[in-house]
Formats: structure tokens, sequence, C-alpha cells
């Protein structure tokens, strides 16, 4: 007499458990990767060239020192100073045409955090932390880029060194989720 295998033996079973596990994988995977890489922005915006000239990232970015988010430049801002510039550049034509329109520029933010994170950059700000600690050489690029591995490990890392007298109210999951 043949000894009846149990289910999760047969070969279908084991098919089945490999391609739910593979397409798990897989989406955690390309989920990874495609947050890592940085979106089309409709006017290619040279962080490199403006931080040379000496702007400071809270000139465009105004709300850092009192909002949750930074803020992104709108038109006014842009064409206050380009509107000096006579350089012809096909970027600089966008930026015309966004101010001719009297459109908002629709700017992709890339540095998101998720809808559980309540994240403010005024603490760190008047904490003298430097925009690069956390957004990376910003005056190197051309475009901005997603930093990786910016997730609540590194965030506790950084609350740790930078402040460890202050770390128990730093590590705090209300500071940063409610």
């Amino acid at each position: 007499m043949q000894v009846k295998k149990p289910w999760w033996q047969s070969g279908g079973v084991r098919i089945a458990v490999a391609l739910v596990l593979l397409i798990l994988f897989g989406g955690a995977a390309s989920g990874i990767y495609l947050s890592q890489i940085p979106p089309e922005q409709p006017i290619a915006f040279p962080h490199k060239t403006h931080v040379a000239l000496g702007a400071q990232c809270t000139y465009c970015h105004p709300a850092a020192a009192w909002g949750p988010n930074a803020g992104l430049p709108g038109i006014s801002k842009c064409w206050g100073c380009h509107q000096q510039v006579q350089k012809k550049s096909p970027e600089l034509e966008k930026l015309a045409g966004y101010v001719q329109r009297n459109e908002p520029i629709p700017w992709v933010p890339v540095a998101i955090q998720p809808d559980f994170v309540k994240f403010t950059h005024q603490p760190h700000v008047q904490a003298g932390i430097a925009c690069e600690t956390c957004h990376g050489p910003v005056s190197q690029m051309t475009v901005a880029l997603p930093q990786p591995r910016q997730n609540m490990g590194w965030c506790l890392d950084c609350h740790q060194r930078m402040r460890p007298n202050d770390f128990v109210r730093l590590s705090d999951c209300a500071t940063c989720h409610y």
C-alpha cells in the first residue's frame, strides 16, 4: 500500500508557494529600487549652479525654518532672479512659459516621508543641522536625488550621535509618529 503524501508536499503546492514568494520578493525589491530613482522634474533645476552662486537652501525652501516641509519654489521666486538673466537655455524657456501662463511649476517632491511619519524641519534647522546631513551633497547635484537608507534606524542613529543626553526623549515613538 502506498502512503499518501501530506498536501503541503505536493508539487503544485510547492510551486504555488514559490510563485507567491517570488511575487512578494519582486514587489519589495522593485519598490525599493523605484523609490531611489529621482522623479522627472518639469525643469531640470541645477542645484550645484545655484549653490555655487551663493544661494542658500532656505532662500528657495523658506518653510524649512517654520513648517513641516521645506516647500518648493514658485514662479515668482524663480522669475525674481531669472528675469535678469540674459542667458538662453531650454530650462529657462520652460520657466518663462510657466510665468507667461501664470501656472505653478509642477515640481515633484524628492524627499518624501510616509504618512505615518510626522517630520518637521524646524527643530533640525534650529539645532544648526546642515541640509546636507539628510539631503546629501546637494551642492554637487544637478537634480536633487532621493537619499538611500533614509529610514527610522537612520534617524535614531543620528539622534543618538548628535544628542546622546536627550536620546530618551528623541527616541520616543511619539516624537515622529503622532
